[in-house]
């Protein structure tokens, strides 16, 4: 495995040329490099802010094998690649002057590149976040259904919604990807952030969806205010807007969780929600780690 088998490109139009097909063959494993990528096609390459994305793929034999993007200041994501094939790339970024704040990808394949960075760089890397990916199987609404009813977002929703990311983003101790009202406005677009409405009519949880890209949607994000917290507001929502997307005929609904977190990874089973493969996310810290 040499580093260069893996190219680079800032290129998206070429890289989904390129690596589109091998992204779709598994849309579960590669289903935030699909969502990403489909957003920054239709939004512009700057809709996450920051410096121009990077993409990047392995190919052997002629064919696509691996594939990893970044959208500055973020980390680093990968597909799921062997031992061999992360050391290659991090040989490769290394070569290239690359400077990563960190990396996720299946658990596996982020211990790996992680282990090989430390190798090429000097940078150590700090475990961050474990995730699991789970895909619905026979959906089950969590009983007893809190009262109210679920209700699609529009545009009368827009400062709600702004609100409310950045209220998500903060509790879950990461940083916003998109401006929030970006994030609004696209999500508002396509329909794709459903609420749980108590009986007043007041918005109490919600539950957003990525768009259909390769026959797959994500679940995302699930937000409950803290001081709404326990009454099953989260488990409504989820459940309803589950059933919207397998309404629509789509097949593949996919969801990531905290695993420090065990009440949503038990409620989302109770939901009907089964494991497909566990994420990683590390942080290279030290002098080198920082900036491109």
């Amino acid at each position: 495995m040499r580093p260069d088998d893996w190219y680079s490109t800032q290129d998206l139009t070429g890289f989904l040329s390129h690596a589109g097909g091998f992204l779709r063959s598994r849309p579960d494993l590669h289903t935030v490099a699909l969502t990403v990528t489909e957003t920054l096609r239709t939004d512009g390459t700057r809709a996450y802010g920051g410096e121009a994305p990077v993409f990047g793929a392995l190919e052997l034999g002629g064919q696509v094998r691996a594939a990893y993007f970044r959208t500055p200041p973020f980390r680093l994501t990968v597909t799921p690649l062997t031992p061999d094939e992360a050391d290659a790339l991090a040989a490769h970024l290394v070569a290239l002057g690359h400077r990563l704040p960190g990396v996720i990808a299946a658990r596996e394949t982020a211990e790996a590149f992680a282990a090989a960075w430390y190798r090429r760089t000097g940078v150590r890397g700090t475990i961050g976040q474990r995730q699991r990916l789970y895909r619905l199987g026979n959906l089950t609404v969590p009983q007893p259904v809190p009262p109210g009813r679920a209700r699609v977002a529009g545009k009368g929703d827009r400062e709600q919604l702004i609100r409310w990311y950045g209220e998500f983003i903060e509790a879950v101790g990461d940083h916003a990807a998109r401006d929030a009202a970006a994030w609004a406005d696209s999500r508002i677009a396509y329909g794709g952030v459903t609420f749980w409405e108590g009986e007043d009519g007041s918005p109490v949880a919600m539950a957003g969806v990525t768009p259909v890209v390769a026959g797959q949607v994500r679940v995302a994000p699930v937000y409950t205010p803290a001081h709404l917290r326990g009454r099953g507001y989260a488990g409504a929502v989820t459940a309803a807007v589950s059933r919207g997307v397998l309404a629509s005929g789509i097949r593949e609904v996919l969801l990531f969780t905290d695993l420090a977190n065990p009440t949503s990874n038990s409620l989302y089973q109770r939901i009907g929600y089964r494991a497909v493969a566990d994420f990683a996310a590390y942080d290279f810290r030290g002098p080198k780690a920082t900036g491109r």
